[in-house]
């Protein structure tokens, strides 16, 4: 019996002869011996065996020849590819593939003409559709998988499926991580990039910001942050290679320092919004040069940490003729009188927020001078300012009679006279106060001589957290003043009890849409029902977290009375599984948010009741309800699939 074996064909031996002119190993035909005693089975394994190590050996040739092929060869092979699909099929064959494609600069590219028909079954597209989505094409890069390989990838990917608009790298592999390399593939490969945002990467260096310079002329806003490796020289080839840079945020970069930051405001015209934040070369030079070459433009500039005095100030205050936001932190060198100059200089005239937080510097005379001096002034935020008093305060509020909103957070010279008096004084168009962690605010003292305490009818929005001093009494009186309140948040008030609040709601009864009470453990059923039956109608929002004396009587109520409520939170209160079945099966309720955690009676029972809900709700909140089961959440969440619940 004969046997067949598979041996190479005319052609295969030809191609071998063309690729390996060297090899003289080719396999012929013999007719089998007929004295031969080896069995057929044996001959075919022998023959099997050996054109698989034949195979082998042209495997390893062919991969040996790619190889040594160099880089130099590779690219002007690769560059001529027709179009980016074809580049990214090649970019897969290795790393050095994917290596050399992202060297290549899309200027070196051929431009991709079409050779075939186009396929009349494909919905024809519109070249302004596709030009918008071009520029919203966005990548983002975190943690281990911010990788010079990822970068290349990006790079060369962006050609077939739209331009690169955006790019953030936060942090980096901890071996691999993000060198010059990847942002050099990212500056030859994407040249319509405008947004560059670079987070905690230790190893980029001015190389690979220059690169990105050099390719990305469209370049509109960079972001910075904790890169030690960049220095002057980086910042000032972007500010010669992207003219149309508006957004500069550099942060904890220790290398940049006053260079920079004057050809950023020499070169770039376009410069709207500024943000400095603790780089400790940054001096009075390099914010006078970038404020004086483009302070007509920019509109934001937040000063953070730096080691500037009052020279720097009052240039911001002199050039800085159209900004409207200023924020100042951290700034301990800069005195009274900078900011007096920065005032009076009259350049702040388009003013409208003011951020000052961390610096001792500011005083009664330096508030009131601001705000006689920025009359379009609308939000004052002043954080640990602990040189600002009542006086300052009642001053500042007398002269700026379009102020909107007044945060104070943590000035503990300021006491509870010195707000009623600010409130007192502020124009007709003032509308939040909000008092954080203020220690010197405490029961109020009625001014001698006050027969009627006048009202403040135009302020809507009331915050009052952690301020230990503050109690019923001081609460009662808030509540006299401001009749209109519509949003009221009171929450870490230790000795803010019923007695203070039933007041405040008989006063705004019918107007209050936001209520946030957490955190007040005195509270109970009579001033919370009292609460929502006195603006049932209105109540938007209700956050009860941590009021331990509130139980199922308030969910009864706010399930007659509250037809428009959409979230509710009651996370470590007394509610039980009653509460929640009456809460389950109200059909007029459309929640779209509701907290639970921490409830100590809820049990699995009440649990599965939440599945009766609407399918408004979007949120469920159920962290720490140590009688619920795993099985219990299981089929809650079969119920609620389209929920998003946090167990």
């Amino acid at each position: 019996m004969s046997t067949l074996v598979n041996f190479p064909s005319k052609n295969e031996v030809c191609a071998e002869r063309f690729l390996f002119p060297h090899y003289s190993g080719v396999a012929t035909y013999q007719p089998p011996c007929k004295r031969s005693r080896i069995t057929a089975p044996f001959c075919f394994a022998i023959a099997e065996d050996k054109f698989a190590k034949l195979n082998q050996k042209w495997e390893e040739k062919r991969l040996c020849y790619i190889d040594a092929l160099p880089n130099e060869c590779l690219f002007e092979i690769l560059r001529r590819l027709p179009g980016a699909r074809e580049r990214c099929a090649s970019a897969c064959v290795s790393k050095k593939w994917l290596s050399v494609l992202s060297s290549i600069r899309s200027s070196e590219l051929p431009k991709e003409t079409k050779t075939t028909l186009p396929d009349l079954n494909e919905d024809p597209i519109d070249v302004e559709e596709e030009t918008e989505t071009e520029e919203c094409l966005q990548r983002s890069l975190e943690g281990k998988k911010a990788t010079d390989i990822r970068l290349a990838a990006i790079s060369i990917s962006s050609g077939s499926r739209g331009t690169l608009g955006k790019l953030t790298i936060q942090g980096s592999h901890p071996t691999r991580g993000v060198t010059d390399k990847g942002l050099t593939a990212i500056g030859r490969g994407c040249p319509s990039l405008r947004v560059l945002s670079i987070w905690n990467v230790s190893r980029v260096t001015d190389t690979g910001l220059s690169e990105i310079a050099d390719g990305c002329p469209l370049l509109e806003k960079v972001d910075l942050v904790e890169c030690p490796l960049i220095t002057d020289k980086g910042l000032i080839a972007i500010a010669h290679k992207c003219p149309n840079l508006t957004s500069l945020n550099v942060e904890s970069c220790v290398r940049i320092g006053n260079d920079g930051l004057q050809a950023i405001g020499q070169c770039c015209p376009k410069l709207i919004s500024v943000t400095i934040k603790n780089c400790p070369l940054v001096g009075d030079k390099g914010i006078c040069d970038l404020v004086s070459s483009a302070g007509a433009y920019l509109t934001k500039v937040k000063l953070h940490g730096l080691n500037i005095g009052d020279h720097a100030i009052a240039n911001v205050g002199f050039h800085g003729k159209g900004v409207t936001d200023l924020t100042l932190s951290g700034l301990q060198l800069v005195a009274e009188r900078g900011f007096w100059v920065m005032a009076n200089t009259l350049g702040l005239q388009k003013l409208k927020s003011v951020a000052i937080i961390s610096c001792p510097g500011l005083t009664d005379l330096g508030l009131a001078s601001i705000a006689k001096c920025c009359p379009g002034l609308k939000q004052v935020h002043l954080r640990r300012c602990s040189q600002v008093s009542d006086a300052g305060v009642k001053a500042f509020c007398e002269a700026a009679k379009l102020l909107e909103s007044l945060q104070l957070e943590e000035c503990n010279r300021i006491t509870l006279n010195g707000v009623l008096s600010a409130l007192i004084m502020c124009g007709p168009k003032f509308k939040s106060l909000s008092l954080v962690k203020c220690l010197g605010i405490k029961d109020i003292i009625t001014p001698p001589g006050m027969v009627q305490i006048p009202s403040c009818a135009s302020l809507r929005s009331l915050t009052v957290r952690n301020c230990p001093g503050f109690t019923d009494a001081s609460l009662a009186m808030v509540g006299k003043i401001c009749p209109m309140l519509e949003n009221i948040e009171l929450s870490g008030l230790g000795d803010v009890s019923d007695h203070g609040l039933l007041p405040l709601i008989n006063t705004c009864a019918g107007r209050l849409v936001n209520v946030n009470l957490c955190k007040n453990a005195n509270l109970t059923d009579i001033a919370v029902t009292s609460l929502v039956k006195a603006n049932g109608n209105t109540l938007k929002l209700l956050n009860l977290d941590g009021c331990k004396k509130v139980t199922d009587k308030t969910v009864m109520e706010i399930v007659e009375r509250c037809a428009v409520l959409e979230e509710l939170d009651l996370s470590r209160s007394m509610v039980s599984d009653y509460g929640i079945s009456v809460l389950a099966s109200a059909k007029q309720l459309k929640l779209r948010v509701l907290s639970l955690a921490g409830c100590q009676k809820l049990t699995g029972k009440g649990v599965i009741l939440l599945g009766n809900m609407g399918k408004s709700l979007e949120g469920l909140n159920l962290l720490s309800c140590n009688l619920v089961n795993s099985y219990n959440l299981a089929s809650l969440e079969e119920k609620l699939w389209w929920c998003d619940i946090l167990v």
